[in-house]
């Protein structure tokens, strides 16, 4: 079912070259992007109207108001299995405790005496939060987007998720009690590039957004592309993905299982083995086949996806290649499944997160480890990091220098200014200093002041 891709037996290429022998899914973001501008254009120009037949088009429901009622929320909570909901307030609050640890604190630098640069960390203003509802319902992709944006300070949030038919054209009322849970009441029956529209250009009901986060189809990224400029955005979010790296010291059936269950999601998930293993790559493969059929989601998403170009077993000679090749994949999800685990995962420069050894599954991280799900895809990882309080603020610089602090540095600021050819840059500094004997430094006040 899963293909093998060997590359053992000579020196790996680097770079790009090691890059382009490894799976990946076709995910044309820009092909994508021409099909969503009308629709971007529409909610712009047409504002909850187009919300409205959109959600019709698409979702099969006529809606009477885009604005899910306060009431749909409560009553949300009210129903909710309580089992659910200890499992959602044990979710939160461990994703709470790792996201309060990521604030960010005021910090003054005095570079010299009279002269100091200060950094304070400011929360975006308002932010728009997507909770995807197509295949599956995400109430853990709302307290993943949610919690971060809150322990950063945001004043301002509101969150969209499709239209659901079946439950009278309201988001999928799992979505509306974690909204609940988290003190959101400002939820919006919207789905995809709608969504993503109703939040960069503001609505009748929705007020515009400063940024826009939240995974989604390719529809989401290739809004989000769209409006990138505009609004600010976390990533484009591609397929999920799994890598696993794995030695003989791994169980055969936890890798099996941890395949399955990204390739679940979406027949365009990846799920990759990286061993140094034959014995454990055929143990695997072995397997898959029964816990497959034991599962749901067999035909329509797991078995396209394990099968698919973006999914492979990767031979390699050691460890040594395996952490080469896992580094050139840059995987949203990583396992370490080997020999002395957590040394090998502190070697790893790129991945998303990364999961130590057989009892720190990926499942874990999408639930309750406290860590953030919402990480880059398609081997963004070598550059971008998951979602955090960070993503949140903004850093501001302040610059507070004294008379004598800027004549201390001036001939520099004059010196660099004339280098780049700059005259006027130069000139605001010494028009600071006309007629001030004390500015005697090789450089002289403009002539007749």
């Amino acid at each position: 079912m899963i293909s093998r891709i060997d590359l053992r037996g000579d020196a790996l290429p680097e770079g790009p070259a090691l890059r382009d022998l490894l799976p990946r899914a076709d995910f044309d973001v820009s092909a994508a992007l021409e099909k969503v501008r009308p629709i971007c254009e529409a909610v712009h120009h047409r504002g909850d109207a187009a919300l409205i037949d959109y959600a019709e088009k698409f979702d099969g429901v006529r809606l009477e108001s885009v604005r899910v009622p306060a009431e749909a929320l409560a009553d949300a909570l009210e129903g909710l299995d309580p089992a659910v909901r200890a499992a959602l307030e044990e979710s939160i609050r461990r994703t709470r405790l790792v996201h309060r640890a990521q604030r960010r604190t005021t910090h003054t630098t005095q570079v010299v005496p009279g002269g100091s640069v200060t950094e304070k960390w400011v929360p975006v203003g308002r932010v728009g939060l997507y909770a995807p509802g197509g295949r599956s319902v995400y109430p853990s992709s709302v307290i993943m987007n949610a919690v971060p944006a809150q322990e950063a300070g945001v004043p301002s949030m509101a969150l969209a998720s499709p239209a659901q038919k079946e439950f009278g054209g309201l988001p999928h009322p799992t979505i509306l009690a974690a909204c609940a849970l988290l003190g959101i009441d400002e939820v919006y029956a919207a789905g995809g590039a709608t969504a993503v529209a109703m939040f960069a250009h503001g609505t009748e009901s929705c007020p515009a957004a400063d940024m826009v986060t939240g995974p989604g189809n390719i529809w989401v990224a290739a809004a989000k592309r769209y409006f990138t400029g505009r609004i600010g955005i976390d990533a484009e979010a591609g397929p999920t993905e799994i890598a696993v790296l794995a030695d003989d010291t791994a169980d055969p059936a936890h890798i099996a299982a941890d395949l399955i269950s990204q390739a679940e999601h979406d027949p365009l998930a990846a799920a990759v083995l990286v061993t140094d293993s034959p014995a454990l790559a055929d143990a695997v493969d072995k397997e898959l086949e029964p816990q497959i059929a034991a599962t749901k989601h067999i035909d329509d998403r797991i078995v396209p996806a394990l099968s698919g170009r973006q999914s492979a077993i990767v031979l390699v000679d050691d460890v040594e290649a395996g952490l080469k090749v896992v580094d050139a994949y840059g995987a949203e999800h990583l396992e370490i499944q080997t020999a002395d685990a957590a040394a090998v995962a502190d070697r790893v420069r790129n991945a998303g997160a990364i999961f130590v050894g057989p009892w720190a599954p990926v499942s874990l991280g999408d639930y309750a480890a406290g860590s953030n799900h919402v990480l880059p895809t398609g081997g963004c990882a070598c550059h971008s990091s998951g979602l955090s309080v960070q993503s949140f603020l903004r850093g501001i610089h302040i610059v507070d220098y004294t008379k004598d602090a800027l004549a201390d540095v001036a001939h520099h600021v004059v010196t660099l200014a004339e280098a780049e050819d700059l005259p006027a840059h130069g000139a605001a500094v010494k028009a600071r200093f006309v007629g001030d004997e004390q500015m005697s430094r090789g450089w002289k006040v403009p002539e007749g002041k």
